[in-house]
C-alpha cells in the first residue's frame, strides 16, 4: 500500500530535469505531458529545469538529482534516451533501456506475451513487398510508433494496398494483426499495483491519434473515458491481473499502462504496452490514479520514487 504522504515528501527539494519534446511524431503530445509534470512537481517543493529535447546533444543542468522522461515514442521510449542518460550518469524515471527497447517493438512484445501465457491476438508480420494473409478485417501497425501513429483497420480488400503504402512511410515491417471485437480498455500499472480500469469509448472511428489529443486536433470527435469502467467485479479483476502479467512479462519494474480489449469471445486480449504513458490533461494514466485516489503530484511522486528505487538496486 502506498503512503502517499511520504512519496510526496520525498520529492520537496529535489532537482528535476523534466525532458519533453522530442524529435518524433508525438513531440506536441510530449511538451503537453512535459508542462503538466513540471507544474505538479512544483507544487509539490521540487525545483524543476524542463528540458525541450531535440535530439542527442539535449543539455540538462549540473547536479539534477533525477530526469522525468515524458518523451513518447520515438528517441523517448525506446532505449535511445535512456543509453545516453545512463553514459552521462544521470538517474532517469522509467524502465531501463532493455524494457524500453521489448515494449516499444510491438512485434517483439507480441512474442514475449506468447512465451509468457499472456492472451493477445494473432498477428504475422511482413517484411517489404509482402502482402497480408490474414483474413479481412485486420489491423495494420507501424511496429515502433505510440499514439496509434500508422495504425489502421482495414476491412475492405480495396484499401489494403494504400493502408500498406501509409504505414511504410513509418517502418519497414509491418504487423498485421487480427481485428478483435471488443470493448477498449486500459489498465494503468504502478509497480506491483493494479490501477482501476478505464473504459474508452470513441465518439467515432477508433481512437487514434486525433481521438486521443482533441485539444491538438478541436476538429476530432474525441472519446469518452468510464473510469473506473462498468465491467463486472468478476471481469474488472480478470482485466485487471491480464495486464500486470503483461507487464511482468516484458520485465518491467517502474510503471506501465496496458491497453486490452475485452472480446466476449476470447476474454482479454492485450494490444500494447506503453512504457512512457501520457501525462496530459486529458491522459489515461492519471485519471485512473485519480479513480484510485492518487492525485496527479503524487503520481509524479510515485514514479520518481519507484524509478531511484529500480536503480538502486541494480
Amino acid at each position: 500500500m502506498l503512503n502517499l504522504d511520504e512519496e510526496v515528501r520525498r520529492i520537496k527539494g529535489k532537482r528535476v530535469a523534466v525532458l519533453m519534446g522530442g524529435p518524433g511524431s508525438e513531440r506536441q503530445v510530449s511538451l503537453a505531458s512535459g508542462a503538466g509534470v513540471a507544474a505538479a512537481l512544483r507544487s509539490i517543493g521540487a525545483e524543476v529545469v524542463e528540458v525541450d529535447v531535440q535530439g542527442p546533444d539535449f543539455e540538462i543542468p549540473a547536479e539534477v538529482d533525477v530526469a522525468f522522461n515524458v518523451i513518447h515514442g520515438t528517441f523517448g521510449e525506446d532505449g535511445q534516451l535512456q543509453r545516453i542518460l545512463e553514459a552521462r550518469g544521470v538517474p532517469y524515471t522509467g524502465e531501463g533501456v532493455a524494457g524500453s527497447e521489448l515494449a516499444i517493438d510491438k512485434i517483439a512484445t507480441k512474442r514475449r506475451l506468447l512465451e509468457h501465457g499472456v492472451p493477445t491476438a494473432g498477428f504475422e508480420v511482413l517484411r517489404i513487398e509482402e502482402s497480408p494473409t490474414l483474413p479481412l478485417p485486420f489491423v495494420l501497425k507501424a511496429p515502433r510508433e505510440g499514439s496509434s501513429v500508422g495504425v489502421y483497420i482495414v476491412r475492405e480488400a480495396g484499401e489494403v494496398e494504400s493502408r500498406l503504402k501509409e504505414v511504410r512511410a513509418y517502418a519497414r515491417d509491418i504487423l498485421v494483426e487480427e481485428y478483435v471485437e471488443g470493448r477498449e480498455l486500459t489498465v494503468g500499472i504502478l509497480g506491483d499495483q493494479a490501477l482501476p480500469v478505464v473504459e474508452i469509448c470513441p465518439k467515432k472511428g477508433f481512437y487514434d491519434f486525433q481521438n486521443k489529443y482533441p485539444f491538438l486536433n478541436p476538429s476530432a470527435a474525441g472519446a469518452d473515458h468510464w473510469c473506473p469502467s462498468p465491467l463486472s467485479d468478476s471481469v474488472t479483476g480478470e482485466v485487471q491481473r491480464t495486464a500486470l502479467a503483461a507487464h511482468r512479462a516484458l520485465g518491467l519494474e517502474v510503471y506501465s499502462r496496458v491497453d486490452i480489449l475485452w472480446s466476449e469471445k476470447m476474454g482479454p486480449v492485450v494490444l500494447e504496452i506503453n512504457t512512457i504513458p501520457g501525462m496530459t490533461q486529458v491522459s489515461l494514466l492519471p485519471e485512473a490514479a485519480a479513480a484510485a485516489g492518487i492525485s496527479y503530484a503524487a503520481l509524479c511522486a510515485v514514479v520518481i520514487n519507484r524509478s531511484i528505487q529500480r536503480l538502486s538496486v541494480k
